[in-house]
């Protein structure tokens, strides 16, 4: 009895994660095939690098080279607008009749949506190294070690997970795509309020609580301190109780909502 469960449990995971893959792959294709989407996810963040460091930078003051100052501000900015795609292509599935199709095959439905957000994470990944690089070419020198820089891929991962799971919620939620993403603009505004770009304490007295203690703000100064070097605090943790509890419910929502509009 024991022996037969115990196949059974790994016949099931093994289809699970065969579906995931085939899901994940899907969405990594469409994306690459979508060249305009691909290449705003490229050179939207080089762009806005370029803009903050050669046209604000100058007039801000940080107390080190605004360049290695600002790429973290970037790199996060670029996984909310990329991760935010995802509520489009999980609204485009759901509109398009490609999720009844699924469910008519023997396919684990729950793979749809892991199929999208892991692709997110891929493709936002991606941009980030693209940023990092173009940072590289612009001055920026960070003095990370390799488990720092593990840890930062760990927190850039966090993030973008919570944020996909959100845009994935929002997505299911939204009768049209261009519903979805309008959807997604609250949270993608959530960068610009906090200590990507400019020292909180340089905001009035109102504006400078939220953003000290909004979910982004801690994040960023974990990835900032472990590129350049400097203490942390506890920066790392409240990032990571923030994102990992944003992950957790969003994940609830986007499954019971799937669950529930495709149960007819």
């Amino acid at each position: 009895m024991t022996a037969t469960t115990t196949t059974t449990n790994g016949s099931e995971l093994a289809w699970a994660l065969s579906d995931s893959a085939a899901m994940i792959g899907r969405s990594v294709r469409h994306g690459l095939r979508n060249t305009d989407a691909f290449i705003m996810a490229v050179l939207l963040p080089v762009m806005m690098l370029l803009l903050f460091v050669h046209v604000f930078g100058g007039a801000i003051h940080t107390g080190t080279e605004y360049v290695s100052y600002v790429v973290p501000g970037i790199i996060l900015l670029t996984a909310s607008f990329g991760s935010a795609t995802t509520a489009v292509s999980v609204c485009n599935d759901m509109v398009s009749g490609i999720v009844d199709r699924f469910r008519s095959m023997p396919i684990l439905s729950a793979a749809v949506l892991t199929g999208h957000v892991v692709a997110s994470l891929l493709r936002n990944l991606a941009a980030a190294v693209v940023v990092v690089c173009v940072g590289l070419l612009m001055g920026f020198r960070p003095s990370a070690t390799p488990l720092e820089w593990l840890g930062v891929i760990g927190l850039l991962a966090l993030f973008v997970l919570a944020i996909s799971w959100v845009s994935a919620a929002l997505g299911l939620l939204a009768q049209s795509p261009e519903a979805a993403n309008g959807y997604t603009f609250a949270f993608l505004f959530l960068p610009y309020v906090s200590s990507a770009f400019v020292p909180t304490s340089s905001m009035p007295t109102w504006l400078h609580t939220f953003a000290e203690h909004q979910p982004v703000t801690p994040i960023i100064e974990a990835v900032r301190g472990l590129l350049s070097g400097t203490p942390i605090g506890d920066s790392w943790w409240i990032a990571v109780l923030w994102f990992g509890a944003i992950t957790l419910v969003a994940y609830v929502a986007a499954s019971v909502t799937f669950s529930r509009r495709t149960a007819h």
